[in-house]
């Protein structure tokens, strides 16, 4: 099996071996737009949410897909360090969580649907491990900006667990967001810059396949994001 790990090895060596360039990873050089510079540039009303779900490779992925869905962001969330590095985190000492933010319009996708999408595309009851991803940067979080996503995100989970739907207790957290910090660049639009890589076929691809069979009402027209 192909891990994250392995993937970013290959890319941290690529500069020394071209032999295994189709797997490094090619920098996407985009500018991140935070909510506050989307209010200030369109008259649309958006709102923030964060989630961990193990590799944010994947999670930004399955979220740009939505409609609704203006921007997504991989980034760092609840550690205790400032500005951490992606080395620093895979250190699993930091404390942070691998997480997407999504900035989205509330009047074409609620939050709501933001974690029925959360839910059904990770496994919740894994801790700290997501296929052969593992570590406490991987672990299962909502991190709320308000009391609003506090109250539904774990109105969600208890019904989720009152529903039997998995075999083993839900260990996803529900945690007021404190911090949030922007990942390395070459962390931005991952799959859709590198959809060749290992990784990206083999682990996201089957993943999005799913995801866009379970919620293909919710999807965008155009996957321009």
């Amino acid at each position: 099996m192909i891990t994250k790990a392995i993937t970013m090895r290959y890319f941290l060596i690529s500069n020394l071996f071209a032999a295994i360039t189709l797997i490094s990873c090619a920098q996407n050089q985009s500018s991140t737009m935070n909510a506050a510079n989307l209010k200030s540039t369109t008259n649309i009303k958006t709102d923030t949410a964060t989630f961990g779900a193990g590799c944010f490779w994947c999670v930004e992925a399955i979220f740009q897909q939505l409609d609704g869905v203006l921007k997504v962001t991989s980034g760092y969330s609840g550690g205790h360090i400032k500005n951490p590095t992606y080395e620093q985190v895979c250190s699993k000492t930091t404390g942070h969580v691998e997480v997407a933010q999504v900035i989205y319009d509330p009047s074409k996708i609620t939050f709501d649907d933001l974690l029925q999408v959360f839910w059904k595309t990770h496994d919740p009851t894994t801790l700290n491990q997501q296929g052969n991803d593992r570590g406490p940067q991987y672990r299962s979080v909502v991190f709320y900006h308000n009391d609003e996503q506090k109250k539904l995100s774990e109105q969600y989970k208890e019904e989720l667990n009152k529903s039997g739907a998995w075999p083993n207790p839900i260990v996803t957290t529900v945690e007021p967001l404190k911090n949030f910090y922007v990942a390395e660049d070459y962390h931005q639009n991952y799959y859709n810059a590198n959809s060749d890589q290992m990784y990206c076929r083999y682990v996201i691809q089957p993943k999005l396949e799913k995801f866009e069979k379970v919620f293909k009402d919710k999807l965008k027209k155009s996957k321009s994001l």
